[in-house]
């Protein structure tokens, strides 16, 4: 394997240490459902999240926790190719190391918990977006960056 694709998983573990040294803090810091106001629209709290993006499925009765599992460990695994295959590339493989690293800290959580530890909570006029984690937000930036590289790559192919 090359160099440049332990530098990529290098950014996979830093975005899954980040992910889960930030969940450790909020563990020991605040009670479950506890809510710290930080700005007037940003709040840091601690709540469960047993089902997906947007709580999708967080009252299914429990199944949910090992299918979200397996279908992250099949991603990941699809992820490592991808990134093995795009190693000497810039951009595809960091948006793919964001998304392993946020899928691998999500995982983990899942694991341990049967839930993930969400703690970001962005609001404004009484509305809360569903809190979210540094998982989501790597996996959400890697996603964003995907889809511009193929944006990108449809362009150059016209």
């Amino acid at each position: 394997m090359s160099l440049l694709f332990w530098r990529w998983l290098a950014l996979a573990t830093l975005v899954l240490v980040l992910d889960q040294a930030s969940k450790a803090w909020v563990l020991a810091s605040f009670r479950l459902m506890e809510s710290q106001s930080v700005t007037p629209f940003f709040n840091l709290v601690f709540v469960f999240n047993s089902g997906a993006a947007f709580s999708f499925l967080a009252g299914a009765g429990g199944w949910q926790k090992w299918f979200f599992v397996v279908l992250a460990l099949g991603i990941s695994l699809w992820l490592l190719t991808l990134l093995r295959r795009h190693a000497q590339e810039r951009l595809l493989p960091a948006a793919l190391s964001l998304i392993l690293g946020g899928a691998i800290g999500n995982v983990i959580d899942r694991l341990r918990f049967d839930a993930v530890v969400d703690f970001l909570d962005f609001h404004l006029a009484g509305y809360h977006w569903p809190a979210f984690n540094v998982a989501d937000s790597a996996i959400t930036v890697g996603v964003a960056l995907m889809l511009w590289h193929q944006f990108r790559l449809g362009k150059e192919t016209r």
